[in-house]
């Protein structure tokens, strides 16, 4: 009997190829001397990134994102260490509801969520739209990601640490920022990079909730109207892209080394 052919590992190829083949498309016609983004290219250029540089739009866009994005990172980063601690230390009746309760922006559609917050903060309580609202929509999916971090951090050091420092005469306070936060700052700093990166590429939310202030995706989406916009849109796309996945594998790093440090060592 011939050999058997394993088709997973074909399998495997072919879909990546199929999902980050696009992608990686981005930046190739970000480079091109076209305005459109078709084979053959005609040439190199560098037209595009400049036209990005002197752009006041989009330098506002991008002032507002980051201003969003590093508010969001921080308050996340907060209540989701908050949220880890009460459920890694704490026995309380209820956990799993709560756990499921703040996990619930996970799976329910950003669209559904966006209407919602909308509906609040317009029909109930009449708040204006501005980058506040883009950032408490921002806070509210991107707490989820930040708590699983933390949890799993804070789960993998040995707790007897915290019980030494109370037992040597340090009040609870003390002992966070001198036993509990050191061990878990891995994690911190993970946490403020992921919610930073999903807050400044999340476009749903921030469409429905930005009022008159245009974050960077909604700049990028409205661009695509002009076809003569075209090749800045793509440069401005790769520049997400690429900025996006470094932050990603900084954070990846940082959270692998996180679970190295919480390994016992043999003795």
């Amino acid at each position: 009997m011939g050999k058997r052919i394993d088709f997973l590992p074909i399998y495997a190829v072919l879909f990546l190829v199929f999902l980050y083949g696009p992608v990686l498309l981005l930046p190739l016609f970000s480079f091109n001397d076209a305005t459109y983004a078709v084979f053959p290219l005609k040439g190199f250029t560098l037209k595009a990134y400049q036209q990005m540089a002197h752009d006041p739009s989009l330098l506002k866009s991008l002032k507002n994102s980051l201003m969003v994005a590093t508010g969001v990172s921080i308050v996340s980063t907060a209540f989701g260490l908050l949220a880890a601690m009460g459920v890694t230390r704490y026995k309380m009746p209820g956990r799993g509801p709560m756990m499921g309760g703040i996990m619930l922006p996970l799976v329910v559609p950003s669209i559904i969520l966006s209407v919602a917050l909308l509906v609040i903060a317009r029909q109930v309580f009449d708040i204006p739209l501005t980058l506040w609202t883009v950032g408490a929509g921002h806070v509210l999916l991107c707490v989820p990601f930040s708590m699983m971090v933390l949890m799993a951090r804070l789960e993998g050091f040995d707790k007897s640490l915290e019980e030494a420092s109370g037992d040597l005469g340090e009040n609870g306070w003390m002992t966070f920022w001198r036993v509990t936060f050191p061990l878990a700052l891995p994690g911190v700093v993970s946490s403020l990079l992921m919610s930073f990166t999903i807050s400044l590429d999340e476009y749903v939310m921030a469409f429905f909730l930005s009022g008159l202030d245009q974050t960077l995706p909604i700049f990028l989406y409205s661009q695509l109207r002009f076809p003569q916009r075209l090749p800045m849109t793509l440069a401005l796309g790769s520049t997400i892209l690429v900025i996006s996945t470094i932050i990603v594998i900084f954070s990846e790093i940082l959270r692998r080394r996180g679970v190295q440090t919480t390994k016992p060592s043999g003795l």
